[in-house]
């Protein structure tokens, strides 16, 4: 995990010098921290997360937990018993309840010596770039402490317009912000099904996904009566996640323990320069042969001793917990190109022509003469969605649009210019635009560093950022 500052100046190396350190983000909804009914924490399972984490910590990786469960320790405390609908009544609980979240938090860890943070985020955190990079700063700081920092949205004063949704999009948007390598979605089942394994006995586990546009999963597991998100929320995060190149993991959260093995099985089935290789084959290798290769990656300094001679074990299948695992982007989308495509709100939308978009693709900004239409109100610098259109119609159709056929959004951009300005110039070309406005910013309407899409091909290749080895 590297802030976006390091990452410029890295050189590339791929040495496989024993299990590299890795950056795992842990996701736990609030029914992997209290009880649904009674809202007691689940002291148990919250131990196992504590020792899970510092076991992690000890083996050289770098570890964030993304912990819901505010609003329900605030309900135990205040002898509620339903989540409340006012959202007043819920920020004051949220309240009450972070601080004791917190506690129980920083009370377990400290029975392992393990010093824990509290990072506390909205939507308009992230949506600001300079606060989105000093909270990226913060993170990759008390790493480099061997501090485990504790992310959570900030309820108390989230109102619905700067809410994540649930904390599986802040997870994703963590773990996409430190560059981390992986990210466990813990859930109430052991990994997505093709069915619904409570009414289908021939469900099958699916394991690994590729491609999530392609998947077929039961999605019907809604999520327990106090947190906020069910399964399609977790592809969602998954989807978001592995586009900026970080491995996603579904898995239970009954068993905690797992978390230590999967990491171990992903490190020993990976060859030296990715987590993206090694698709789950069946292998015969030993655990034994997994412990004597992994006696390396147990120094509690996290250095990692040279280990060129033997090959990555890897545990043999019927050691390995059931997860569904999504592997990362091949070309994944970072820094300010995820930020703009995933920590913006769009304002609204720039409906472009195929000759616009040929341009940006081929590296060129967007010119004004290939906005076909514009669509809500948005100042300069403001988020707004990029959609390509079929053929431009020279005056509107009788539905209005100024265009024929479908409209694809394809990304989003940082405009130049405010929605009236942009709906005055558009078609025009860029000599035009001091007549018409009667000054002229810029010839673009955005700049090609201000436009990031959402296909992998269509990406600029120079300033995403290093490659992380």
């Amino acid at each position: 995990m590297e802030s976006e500052a390091q990452h410029h100046h890295h050189p590339h190396h791929v040495s496989m010098r024993g299990p590299r350190s890795l950056g795992v983000v842990i996701k736990l909804g609030t029914s992997s921290i209290v009880d649904e009914k009674t809202h007691e924490p689940l002291l148990s399972n919250l131990t196992l997360i504590v020792e899970t984490a510092v076991k992690l910590r000890k083996d050289g990786h770098k570890v964030i937990i993304v912990s819901s469960g505010a609003i329900g320790v605030g309900l135990q405390r205040m002898d509620v018993e339903k989540r409340p609908k006012h959202i007043s009544k819920l920020q004051a609980l949220a309240a009450i309840g972070q601080c004791r979240l917190m506690s129980l938090w920083d009370s377990l860890f400290n029975h392992l010596r393990q010093p824990i943070a509290q990072i506390l985020l909205t939507r308009s955190d992230i949506s600001d770039r300079s606060r989105y990079l000093n909270a990226q700063n913060t993170m990759h700081e008390l790493l480099d402490m061997g501090v485990i920092p504790i992310v959570n949205e900030n309820d108390t004063l989230a109102v619905s317009e700067i809410k994540f949704g649930d904390n599986d999009t802040l997870s994703a948007i963590t773990a996409a912000m430190v560059h981390a390598d992986l990210l466990f979605l813990m859930t109430d089942v052991d990994c997505l099904y093709d069915k619904n394994p409570r009414t289908n006995p021939d469900a099958q586990p699916i394991e690994v996904v590729e491609d999530i546009g392609a998947l077929v999963a039961d999605v019907s597991q809604a999520g327990s009566s106090l947190g906020t998100g069910g399964m399609s929320t977790k592809i969602v995060a998954a989807r978001l996640a592995t586009s900026a190149g970080v491995t996603t993991v579904i898995t239970r959260s009954s068993n905690p323990g797992n978390i230590h093995k999967i990491v171990k099985h992903i490190q020993g089935s990976r060859s030296p320069a990715s987590l993206t290789t090694q698709v789950n084959h069946p292998s015969t290798a030993s655990l034994a042969s997994l412990n004597n290769n992994s006696s390396s990656s147990n120094n509690a300094s996290g250095t990692a001793t040279p280990n060129t001679e033997q090959a990555p074990a890897v545990i043999d299948r019927s050691q390995i917990p059931l997860h569904t695992r999504f592997l990362p982007s091949a070309s994944p989308v970072r820094d300010r190109y995820f930020w703009i495509l995933h920590g913006l709100r769009p304002h609204g939308t720039l409906y472009i022509d195929q000759g616009a978009y040929k341009a940006l693709l081929g590296k060129a900004g967007l010119l004004p003469v290939g906005v076909v239409d514009v669509e809500g109100f948005f100042a300069q610098q403001e988020a707004v969605r990029l959609c390509v259109v079929d053929k431009r119609r020279s005056s509107p159709g009788p539905d209005g649009k100024m265009w024929e056929g479908e409209a694809v959004e394809v990304g989003r951009c940082l405009t130049n210019y405010s929605s009236a300005e942009i709906a005055r110039i558009k078609g025009h070309q860029s000599v035009e635009i001091g007549q018409l406005l009667g000054y002229a910013d810029s010839e673009y309407v955005a700049q090609r560093e201000s436009v990031s899409f959402y296909n992998a091909v269509s990406r600029p290749a120079s300033p995403v950022g290093g490659h992380r080895a």
